[in-house]
């Protein structure tokens, strides 16, 4: 039984040649971490409210008192359980790491709910990971081979046997070890009886960055979790980079190689929160920019631009200004349809996508409209989307995506299908636009999305981001893709 990012059971297919209905792709998770903070379970519990986008099937909080380390874990939202007072209270200390999550890898059980804890030799060890572990299963079969009893299936918890094997003294040498033998992306919080401790992949793929609140030091994995609680940025774990926190302040290490930073770039397109700061570049900006390129690729002759809310608004606007065509909403969105509102039947099927949106008919009727979206990922919805503005007397209806099309599977913590699953990967331009209905349709180039990063293009040689969704071309092994672990490693599968 497949089940849509809602938690809605998709009884039945859509009339989609791919086979599904799910076209959006799904945050991957948030991290969030605090030291020496007489409020330390508030302020995480504030920090992962502002990084809920990140992650809407589960929270957890795990603090530590100078003697105790405690643990709060959860299936839903961060509001539906960690705004209760009695929830905080069975969070004291002045230390406390958060995470909150979109599974994934492993099932959204309440034992893969994160931070995972363990109590080792040297103390108690709470970590919270964004990202995906490309060896992870190769590891785990190794260290349960070797006897190693695992309580849960996320990948994280490989983490947590490799540093608890490891035969260094040292806390941080051990973690340390432990990196060395994982491939893939992460950025990682860790709370330990001493200290919080950050570490991103060599290639900085998944973001983290650090701030500073009355003299304390934050780990997140947004700005827009310090700017919830008023907090300074300071900068941006580098890459590769391990920070630790103490009562004697900061310390970076960096025991990797040095290697140039390739970002993920579907931060900037989708998952980063809007008012996000993103390695110095402010998210809104960068997407206004995407729609500008748009509008210098594909001029179109139109009325109005419409976003498809709420991640295409920005585009957008972007298009509307460089185009001087105007911008309308000219769909509206319903914030307030619950998780469960309705299971969808043969009777109500088509309804479909209007449980969510709306068309605005008086801005649309008797107009040629651009539509603007952030991607594409099967073209179901933007199949109903097309149709729900005719059905609302367009006259035309062009499909303009912000970014290029999307071809290959992500394996560092997007939930995207299998390449066969990808619209993109399977129909021409011409065949796609065909499939959504729009009159045209068309992609923002690769070059073009890096220009509106404020790059000149792509380099192919020493490409500038993470962008092996568009190129196929994956800056890191992968382990796990062998046929014995291809259904492991497909993200979609896993998370259904």
């Amino acid at each position: 039984m497949k089940r849509s990012p809602d938690g809605e059971v998709d009884h039945e297919q859509s009339r989609s040649p791919t086979g599904s209905d799910e076209d959006r792709l799904r945050e991957y998770c948030g991290v969030f971490g605090i030291f020496d903070h007489p409020d330390a379970a508030v302020c995480t519990a504030l920090g992962l409210h502002a990084l809920q986008h990140r992650g809407q099937e589960a929270a957890g909080i795990v603090s530590f008192d100078g003697s105790r380390f405690h643990a709060e874990r959860r299936l839903g939202l961060v509001g539906d359980h960690f705004s209760k007072e009695s929830t905080i209270k069975r969070l004291p200390g002045a230390s406390a790491v958060g995470h909150v999550r979109y599974a994934t890898t492993g099932e959204t059980i309440l034992r893969n709910v994160q931070p995972l804890f363990a109590e080792l030799n040297s103390g108690g060890f709470a970590v919270g990971h964004n990202g995906n572990l490309t060896n992870a299963q190769t590891l785990r079969r190794e260290l349960i081979g070797e006897g190693a009893i695992f309580q849960s299936t996320s990948d994280t918890e490989v983490i947590l046997h490799l540093v608890a094997r490891s035969r260094k003294t040292k806390l941080i040498e051990r973690f340390i070890e432990a990196l060395r033998q994982i491939e893939g992306a992460y950025a990682l919080v860790v709370l330990t009886n001493l200290k919080l401790i950050g570490a991103r992949d060599p290639l900085g793929i998944r973001p983290l960055v650090i701030g500073e609140l009355e003299g304390r030091y934050i780990l997140a994995s947004e700005t827009c979790a310090l700017d919830i609680l008023g907090a300074r940025f300071v900068r941006d774990v580098e890459n590769g980079e391990i920070v630790v926190i103490s009562e004697e302040g900061i310390e970076s290490i960096k025991p990797f190689p040095k290697q140039a930073m390739r970002p993920c770039i579907f931060e900037y397109i989708y998952f980063a929160r809007p008012d996000s700061i993103v390695h110095g570049r402010p998210v809104y900006d960068v997407r206004k920019a995407m729609g500008a390129q748009l509008a210098r690729e594909r001029r179109i002759d139109a009325d109005v631009v419409v976003p498809v809310p709420d991640s295409g608004v920005p585009a957008a606007l972007g298009y509307s200004r460089e185009a001087g065509i105007p911008f309308e909403l000219g769909i509206i969105r319903n914030h307030y349809v619950g998780r469960t509102f309705i299971q969808p039947t043969q009777s109500v099927r088509e309804i479909g996508v209007r449980l969510k949106h709306s068309a605005n008919r008086s801005v649309v009727e008797g107009k040629r409209v651009i539509l603007i979206d952030d991607s594409i990922v099967r073209g179901t919805t933007s199949v109903k989307i097309v149709q729900m503005m005719r059905d609302a007397g367009a006259t035309e209806v062009h499909f303009l995506i912000s970014s290029p099309p999307i071809t290959h599977p992500d394996y560092y913590g997007i939930d995207t299908p299998q390449k066969d699953k990808l619209l993109a990967a399977t129909h021409s331009l011409e065949e796609m636009r065909a499939w959504i209905g729009s009159d045209s349709l068309a992609f923002l180039s690769i070059d073009g999305i890096y220009r509106a990063m404020g790059e000149p293009g792509r380099n192919n040689r020493a490409p500038q981001f993470t962008d092996h969704c568009f190129t196929g071309d994956y800056p890191t092994a992968l382990t796990d893709l062998g046929a014995e672990n291809r259904a492991q490693l497909s993200l979609l599968a896993e998370a259904s």
